[in-house]
């Protein structure tokens, strides 16, 4: 006869080892897929478009159910979280920014974005200065911001009952998820590798078109352009998963869009710039400031072309290709070198010269605050004048379609 402990250590061994569900292999890889992706989907619909800037309002029923779960899979405190978040684009790339690569180094960020993290949310006057108008409700005060680490213990027992030691596993990787994708990967090579649409102040550069893996927060150039809008892809190529996940709120009635970022719409041509057209310019900066860019690359390009095929002339090439990526930068961003390769470059190209010039005079439209809406309108009109006038194509075609622009 067998001996009724013994079997029931076998039987219990072998519940530890399989839990209650009980899952094959694949059937627990998918498990943790999809339970990632909800965390993720959490992050940037509830804390980071909804709470952070509020370019979304989310109804109840999602906005409590996201809520609970990353008090399960994270244990991150909303306030705290949006207070970090908000100091970094107050202060990105500054020495107060929390996890900017170009202050600590992309290691740094990469692998530490969980300490840089929890040490900036320690900060009370961060707290008090960026941490306004989040959930202050009884479940807040009482659960969540009172007890952060019970979520994530309970999330690992549940677990533990339901697959097993796998489940330990499961919860590992959950645990880490946020921390290296969200606080590492975005933080640190959203700031340093990728393509940039937009030449903004700070480093953020979009990692890949289509934001599918971090829900979207993938493309960071965008959104560091456009903060408060709830969609973050804003060109053809790009997908912003997140902006699905909203459409389909929006259909149920459970989320309301506040802000998208604007599109560059034009209509009926007008003669003459006026004070409308100075309007859609300003509100069309940046997309206004990269339809230039595009223009400045062409023109750096056909510039390159038009050399022929002497030392001379290969050296110019080769300073040519050197100073394109400095083309579209802002002249108080440039590093010193690069300045002195430009201004050779200009001294011998007065295409690229008097573009560069003109760029220069289109931008202070509105970053010049001390003239009256008339001056600058008197301003714009001058500068498609004398774009017009030009022999540029690339300055001609600008004006023309800037005359066009609508709000």
């Amino acid at each position: 006869m067998s001996n009724p402990d013994t079997a029931l250590w076998r039987h219990l061994l072998e519940w530890l080892g399989h839990g209650l569900a009980s899952l094959a292999w694949w059937q627990l890889l998918l498990v943790a897929l999809a339970t990632t992706h909800l965390t993720i989907v959490a992050v940037t619909l509830f804390l980071h478009r909804c709470q952070t800037h509020h370019a979304l309002e989310l109804g109840p029923i999602p906005s409590h159910f996201l809520r609970f779960w990353l008090w399960l899979s994270t244990g991150m405190v909303t306030r705290e979280w949006v207070a970090v978040h908000r100091k970094h684009h107050a202060k990105c790339e500054l020495p107060d920014d929390p996890h900017s690569p170009q202050q600590r180094g992309l290691r740094q960020v990469l692998w530490q974005g969980a300490e840089l993290y929890r040490t900036a949310s320690a900060d009370a006057q961060t707290l008090r200065s960026y941490g306004q108008g989040t959930p202050d409700d009884w479940l807040e005060r009482r659960l969540y911001s009172r007890f952060p680490g019970l979520g994530i213990a309970l999330l690992l027992v549940l677990e533990l009952l339901l697959f097993g030691f796998a489940g330990l596993a499961l919860w590992a990787v959950q645990m880490a998820w946020i921390p290296f994708w969200a606080a590492g990967v975005v933080n640190g090579i959203g700031h340093c590798w990728g393509y940039r649409n937009f030449e903004v102040r700070d480093a953020s550069r979009n990692i890949a078109p289509w934001g599918l893996l971090i829900g979207g927060e993938e493309l960071h150039n965008n959104h560091h352009t456009y903060p408060t809008a709830a969609k973050f892809s804003v060109r053809r190529h790009e997908f912003d998963i997140g902006w699905l996940y909203i459409r389909l709120l929006q259909a149920v009635g459970w989320a309301r869009v506040r802000k998208t970022p604007p599109r560059w719409r034009e209509g009926p041509l007008r003669a003459e710039a006026d004070e409308t057209t100075l309007e859609a310019l300003i509100a069309h900066r940046h997309e206004a400031m990269a339809r230039y860019a595009q223009g400045l690359r062409a023109a750096c390009s056909a510039e390159a072309r038009a050399l022929k095929p002497r030392q001379a002339h290969r050296d110019e090439l080769s300073r040519l290709r050197q100073v394109r990526r400095w083309l579209v930068r802002d002249h108080e961003r440039l590093p010193q070198d690069a300045r002195a390769q430009l201004a050779q470059v200009r001294a011998v190209h007065p295409v690229l010269d008097q573009m560069l010039g003109m760029r220069e005079e289109l931008r202070q439209l509105w970053l010049d605050t001390s003239r009256t809406r008339e001056q600058l309108t008197a301003e714009l009109r001058a500068w498609c004048r004398k774009a017009e006038a030009s022999n540029i194509r690339m300055l001609q075609d600008f004006s023309i379609a800037l005359r066009a622009v609508r709000l």
